[in-house]
């Protein structure tokens, strides 16, 4: 996870990313990927929470002014909604998914060629939460587990090489909005205190 922006945060997720095949099987320039995947726990995220995206969390998201890149980066833009070259919807698995034809770049043609090798297989994008649209509870360890159940915007998503940086930031003022009398120092603390006896015994 990274933070982009102000409250704005970044996923990276493992999950099909590929170039379809054309009805008569000629290779096509259409790459479809799973954004953001729904009830599904994540690892670990910055040593102290781990998070699950409700399904239904990006069901009044306006994705008009989304936009695709690779890795994060604005100079390799691939496709935008607003442009109609970008089509970024729910799936039937309640996935966040997206799909695009490579454009005919420098970043396109090098990006289909790499997914069409495998070398490139994640997703990930960006997103911020209304307030009220997660909830923290703490489990066993000190690990603080976040529920979203409400997205506010995805400004940005794509093929990504490798997970983004771990940032939690933007988690971490959630978190201590939601729990004003909570100090996630004392979480930390609880958490490496658990993992020093679980390995001790």
């Amino acid at each position: 996870m990274k933070k982009v922006a102000n409250n704005i945060e970044q996923r990276f997720f493992d999950t099909t990313l590929e170039v379809r095949t054309n009805e008569d099987g000629t290779p096509s320039r259409t790459i479809v990927g799973v954004g953001a995947v729904t009830n599904s726990w994540s690892k670990t995220l910055g040593g102290w929470f781990r998070e699950i995206i409700e399904p239904g969390a990006f069901d009044d998201v306006d994705f008009s002014r989304t936009y695709a890149t690779f890795n994060h980066n604005n100079d390799n833009i691939l496709a935008r909604v607003d442009s109609n070259t970008l089509q970024v919807y729910v799936n039937d698995d309640g996935h966040l998914e997206y799909r695009f034809e490579a454009p005919n770049t420098t970043a396109g043609n090098d990006l289909l060629e790499n997914v069409r090798n495998g070398n490139v297989k994640g997703s990930s994008f960006t997103f911020n939460i209304p307030n009220g649209g997660d909830t923290w509870e703490q489990r066993a360890g000190g690990i603080e587990e976040r529920r979203v159940h409400k997205v506010k915007t995805v400004p940005e998503l794509g093929p990504v090489t490798n997970p983004a940086y771990t940032d939690t930031t933007a988690a971490r003022r959630s978190f201590e909005s939601a729990n004003p009398e909570s100090k996630l120092e004392s979480t930390l603390s609880a958490q490496l205190k658990y993992e020093h006896l679980r390995t001790k015994f």
